[in-house]
């Protein structure tokens, strides 16, 4: 049975459609439908086009022509490139139809204006499958932000090179999946992990302090859905324990940076980044301590925006309605 919120009862005639459900509220009602916490669903809109006049109002008109109530707009427009861009998110139960009908309605606008779009569900989790070598400080993390609901998200497995957290990891009730790598051969353990990748129906692969480079196919097979989180040293210190060469250096600030992989090294589209300030009364050990804060804090912050759809990635930077 079709649902149909109406907010002008004269406007229609209860008994011509037996098989249209319609509710009937006062604007008062509406109001307070939109703006009850409990109401959480929403569906998100989000547009990146050729910049010209009209987008908004057009895509405002097609919300409010359908009584939708639009919770949260975003809007950037990039001047060098021409390139607009927009988030929307629309009160779900404010429409008279599901999200399918809704892309189909949309699509005439999007035509218009050749949008890139896409138009999503905050109900329907994404699975996020976690990468990890031995460090556990990102996964505790997001495990914990995951639990107790801080991150809306499904984490079908947790994947890794080691057996070191596998107890932490199944204490959580989440399948923890061991395959070790041949330093001599690497190529099995990457197949390996391609396979469960695709039995996981992954959405997003976060490299939670995963201590492998992946191969270039693998990248390419998930653009924009491979996040990672390693500290802002780079390119000044590289390879193992940054920290304490950032400590011999006498560095006054340290941070973590949140991007998406792609091919190049380290070089993908930045999400987040953070710094924490440090003088020469820190010891190196304070520096691990505080680098690791900034590094969970900044991978959960990142993680959130993608979940949330608030990323748009621009050439090889990222357009970020936070």
């Amino acid at each position: 049975m079709l649902r149909i919120v109406c907010i002008d009862e004269q406007s229609w005639q209860r008994d011509c459609f037996p098989f249209v459900k319609v509710i009937f509220m006062s604007r008062k009602q509406v109001i307070e439908m939109a703006l009850d916490p409990q109401n959480t669903r929403r569906f998100r809109i989000i547009i990146s086009c050729p910049d010209t006049v009209g987008i908004v109002a057009a895509v405002t008109q097609f919300v409010s022509s359908h009584n939708g109530w639009i919770s949260e707009a975003h809007q950037f427009a990039d001047p060098e490139s021409c390139k607009f861009f927009m988030r929307y998110e629309v009160v779900a139960d404010s429409l008279p139809f599901g999200l399918e009908e809704l892309k189909e309605k949309f699509q005439p606008v999007a035509d218009r204006f050749s949008m890139k779009w896409d138009i999503t569900d905050s109900a329907a989790h994404k699975r996020v499958v976690l990468m990890v070598s031995k460090e556990a400080h990102c996964l505790s993390d997001l495990l914990y932000r995951w639990r107790v609901g801080e991150l809306p998200m499904d984490i079908p497995c947790v994947i890794s090179n080691h057996d070191t957290l596998r107890a932490f990891v199944e204490w959580h009730g989440i399948p923890f999946i061991h395959v070790p790598v041949d330093m001599s051969n690497k190529e099995p353990h990457f197949q390996a992990v391609r396979e469960q990748v695709a039995a996981a129906d992954a959405d997003v692969i976060v490299l939670a302090k995963y201590m492998q480079i992946l191969p270039e196919d693998l990248c390419e097979l998930y653009p924009e859905r491979i996040i990672n989180i390693h500290h802002s040293f780079l390119p000044s210190f590289i390879g193992a324990r940054p920290y304490h060469q950032a400590a011999e250096r006498g560095v006054k600030q340290i941070g973590a940076t949140c991007h998406y992989v792609t091919s190049e090294l380290d070089g993908g589209p930045i999400i987040e980044q953070d710094v924490q300030r440090v003088t020469h009364h820190n010891t190196t050990k304070d520096m691990v301590r505080l680098g690791k804060d900034v590094e969970k804090a900044v991978l959960a912050r990142g993680l959130r925006y993608h979940i949330e759809d608030r990323v748009l990635v621009h050439g090889n930077k990222t357009v970020v309605f936070a």
